[in-house]
């Protein structure tokens, strides 16, 4: 007992000295980000305002939470990797096997159910905006990042510039239903057609990059196409957008309040949530779709030679594959996808501009598969719910305004919750939130590949 009192008063100490100086580290990265702000005052000049209360209580905030780890979690962590690993006895019942059984079919069943318990729980009127806001907003992400996951996750491609097939996509529906009135159905596949062809064309001049290098190529053809649609002024209408896009319509029956109408031929009294109904499934379908293919092509020999790529392409070559075509496959069928989504998201919003596609859209749907781990198709979905709907649930957030002021914007900071989660991530889940992989192929039974025997995108030759 006398020995333990020095122990625990050592760690005290430690922890209150690790704790200030998280403080002074936090303080100086926060200072110009949270302490000062401009504003234009009425004579429209810039002038600097001071946010120091709430500067303090972010930096006091990581303080406590630094201390609250070293005094509670560390030592425990500590111990528990010193810890001889026992090894493994089968048990009767393994309770991780059998929720990882019925995790797919609950969330299916649960997401094809959503539209209607929000219904139940918020009526007509409220449910446009759960339906629209975080229904729809996530599955497009999710489709996105399912679509990327295949060249970054399976192929091992770093692609930087990935939302400029999600811009192809589009502004191809966009141009083709105004200038020739052409239906969303024929379009949508087109749209992917146009997109995949475009991933073609990134494709073929770096056969040759891998890392770092493509990673460069890959962001200037995402600018490239956002300039392009920028300044070619005649065609894309430049930074104004382009406007009145048609909307899908149920079979040829548009969501309107026309005695031709579908709440007129169904006999129902006109509400807006019917289009968002109608919309939240046409994005479930074509993000299930997305799902389906990925996991049947994974099992074919070209997503065999994806994950071969990824794992070596020298020894992919000597294996006699053709590294060429593994790429360019991976390359059209991932702006493929991405081409679905960006029609869809043209008819949906019926108005598009370049500020839509920039690189913190590539960014935020690389961050996506990184965070769900690459290759995991369960993770990246759950990813997506994690960073798009915590952004919509931050608008949510009007009690912080009685706290920090009527000015306060809690989505300002989701950048800055994004910086944490990817730090706290590289800290405790470096591979991402599903580290297991279930193989393509399996011998007499399915046994899953642990992460460390997985050589992930990033760790490349040179890199380890």
């Amino acid at each position: 007992m006398q020995a333990a009192a020095p122990d625990w008063r050592s760690q005290v100490m430690r922890g209150l000295r690790d704790a200030a100086l998280t403080t002074l580290i936090a303080f100086g990265l926060l200072l110009p980000l949270l302490g000062f702000q401009t504003v234009t005052d009425i004579r429209n000049q810039l002038i600097l305002q001071t946010r120091f209360p709430l500067l303090f209580a972010l930096t006091a905030a990581i303080g406590l939470l630094r201390l609250a780890y070293s005094l509670l979690l560390e030592s425990r962590l500590e111990r528990r990797a010193a810890r001889p690993v026992a090894a493994a006895v089968p048990t009767r019942f393994d309770w991780r096997a059998s929720a990882g059984k019925w995790f797919i079919p609950f969330g299916i069943g649960f997401v094809i159910a959503y539209p209607l318990v929000v219904l139940a729980l918020y009526g007509r009127t409220g449910a446009v905006k759960w339906i629209d806001n975080f229904g729809i907003q996530i599955l497009i992400y999710v489709m996105l990042g399912w679509g990327l996951n295949i060249v970054v996750g399976l192929a091992g491609l770093l692609d930087l510039g990935y939302v400029a097939f999600y811009a192809v996509g589009a502004y191809s529906y966009a141009l083709l239903a105004k200038a020739f009135g052409l239906s969303f159905w024929i379009l949508l596949p087109l749209a992917g057609c146009l997109a995949s062809f475009w991933g073609l064309l990134l494709g073929f001049p770096v056969l040759r990059l891998r890392g770092d290098y493509l990673a460069i190529v890959t962001l200037a053809f995402g600018e490239i196409i956002r300039m392009i649609l920028i300044n070619w002024v005649a065609l894309t209408n430049g930074y104004a957008g382009i406007g009145g896009i048609p909307r899908p319509t149920f079979f040829g029956i548009p969501f309107n309040a026309d005695d031709n109408g579908f709440a007129a031929t169904f006999g129902l009294e006109f509400f807006p949530i019917y289009r968002t109904i109608f919309l939240y499934y046409l994005i479930l379908g074509l993000a299930l779709l997305t799902a389906f293919v990925t996991v049947r092509l994974r099992r074919l020999p070209v997503g065999r030679a994806w994950e071969a790529l990824r794992e070596d392409e020298i020894a992919c070559r000597a294996l006699g594959i053709n590294t060429t075509n593994t790429k360019l496959t991976a390359f059209a069928i991932g702006a493929m996808f991405a081409g679905f989504a960006g029609s869809f998201f043209a008819a949906r919003q019926a108005f598009i501009s370049p500020e839509s596609f920039t690189f913190l859209e590539s960014a935020t749907i690389l961050g996506i598969v990184v965070l769900g781990g690459m290759g995991s198709q369960i993770g990246v979905a759950i990813a997506a719910i994690l960073m798009i709907g915590g952004t919509e649930i931050l608008r949510q957030l009007d009690f912080l305004k009685d706290i920090f002021g009527r000015d306060f914007d809690p989505t300002q900071y989701r950048m800055l919750l994004f910086g944490l989660g990817m730090v706290l991530m590289m800290r405790w889940r470096p591979r991402g939130l599903i580290t297991r992989r279930a193989p393509s192929v399996f011998l007499k039974e399915r046994k899953s590949i642990a992460a460390d025997l997985v050589k992930e995108t990033l760790v490349k030759e040179g890199q380890v």
